[in-house]
């Protein structure tokens, strides 16, 4: 999902004094019978909250003689890991249901932070009703299963139909390459310079929306991976991560970007949606499918959005192979490693999970339905005009490599795109420098040239 790292000192560590208020030591939180849950919550996504809070009632009083404690972790998504990273890293303030993507899954369980399901899911019948792929995303490299998924997401292109028919371009545009994008924006910037012609995350700041629907929807669109899967090594020196990284140096150089001191900031993601495409400010954007979410109800309420944007599928760099592109990854939870009542742990996630829960926090937070009794309900399917669309997505999308160290490799994908937006490099300079690191991360015998 849809969801920038700040100074740790005082800043960090006092967002989790104040988050834990009132903790005891324990492994469970308070005490035996509390459990302490942790996720994420943003100025935009607020779905989770309202969920855990929701849930935290039915909870208590199914189970009067246990407690929940709420951490909500107010973060942008690598400042969440980042503080959730700190949490875990004592028995003392380690949450027992965490709020887990599915990329650090793997990182950490290998890490100790969370411990198997396989057990209690063997008991839940709830967990046939799960897709193999939803399946697959919660487990570890060991084979076991640690997150049971909250539900999945595509990527794609959200343009102002307004703003495109004044540069030339049809109400129904849909690009079959990165040209006929890059074409559109100058067209945009031609006849209407007070707009940003294009959105695409660049910066070190946005973090895993760099990585996964910016670059990555564009790398997963020409020949090349990240990783080779036929020998599980990871590519360096592809043609396809240069072409990347060069739309990234075409789309700036010719200020079809945001300025990139906009760029850079680690509240751009949350602009672009409540700012930027409300206020028509913004014609191209390519995102994420929870957007809209936050447009049909709450403090960004936008009711026209369904009639001023369009909604189109990323193309391949030059239209080949099936067409379209787009990255799907999304959110699991997870019980804790340190958790002294597993049970009581998966019971309140099984509590979350239930067909009313998840076609709730669906609709809310604008994700694609894993479980088949809420995908193919009525009221699922019509809550959303973007769904359908959006679900569409997924006969061409690809997922991020499930590996322990993705998340660090993953982190240098930012440092190479912003390098080329900011002039610091050359295409060929932060891709040079990409392939080091990856180096130095997984070594050389687990690569191989592209």
């Amino acid at each position: 999902m849809k969801r920038s790292v700040i100074g740790l000192g005082v800043l960090a560590i006092g967002g989790l004094t104040i988050g834990l208020t009132g903790c005891a030591g324990g492994d469970a939180g308070v005490d035996g019978d509390t459990l302490r849950i942790a996720y994420q919550k943003t100025a935009s996504f607020t779905a989770m909250d309202e969920l855990m809070k929701k849930v935290k009632g039915e909870y208590e009083k199914e189970y009067p003689d246990r407690k929940v404690e709420l951490v909500p972790i107010e973060a942008e998504q690598d400042q969440y890991f980042t503080k959730l990273a700190l949490m875990n890293g004592s028995a003392d303030t380690a949450p027992d249901v965490i709020y887990e993507d599915t990329f650090q899954i793997r990182s950490d369980a290998a890490a100790g932070y969370l411990q198997p399901i396989d057990d209690y899911l063997a008991d839940w019948d709830g967990w046939s009703l799960y897709d193999e792929g939803a399946k697959q995303a919660g487990l570890g490299d060991d084979g076991k299963t640690y997150g049971v998924s909250l539900g999945t997401d595509t990527r794609g292109i959200y343009f102002n139909k307004e703003l495109l028919q004044a540069a030339g371009l049809p109400a129904d545009w849909q690009p079959e390459s990165w040209d006929d994008i890059l074409d559109a924006a100058r067209a945009v910037k031609k006849s209407n310079p007070d707009v940003t012609p294009l959105n695409i995350y660049a910066a070190k700041a946005a973090g895993e929306a760099t990585s996964m629907q910016g670059f990555e929807m564009l790398l997963y669109g020409t020949e090349d991976e990240l990783m080779d899967t036929s020998s599980n090594k990871w590519v360096t020196g592809s043609q396809g991560f240069l072409d990347a990284l060069t739309f990234y140096q075409t789309a700036f150089d010719e200020g079809l970007g945001p300025d990139p001191a906009d760029a850079l900031d680690a509240a751009w993601g949350s602009k672009v949606q409540n700012e930027l495409l409300p206020q028509g400010k913004l014609a191209i954007a390519i995102d994420g499918s929870w957007l809209p979410s936050g447009w049909i109800s709450g403090d960004n309420e936008w009711p026209e959005w369904e009639d001023t944007l369009g909604l189109a599928a990323m193309p391949t760099q030059d239209g080949g192979g099936d067409g379209f592109t787009s990255m799907s990854g999304g959110w699991t939870l997870a019980v804790g490693a340190h958790a002294s009542d597993p049970q009581a742990a998966f019971d309140f996630i099984a509590q979350a999970l239930t067909p009313e829960n998840a076609l709730t926090y669906h609709e809310e937070a604008g994700q694609i339905a894993v479980r088949s009794d809420v995908a193919s309900s009525q009221e699922y399917l019509d809550y959303n005009p973007s769904f359908e669309f959006f679900s569409s997505l997924v006969a061409y999308t690809h997922f991020r490599p499930a590996t322990p160290d993705y998340s660090q490799i993953s982190s240098n994908i930012p440092v190479a795109t912003e390098s080329v937006i900011t002039g610091q490099a050359t295409p060929e300079d932060a891709q040079k420098a990409y392939d080091e690191a990856l180096i130095g991360i997984v070594g050389e015998k687990n690569t191989q040239a592209g």
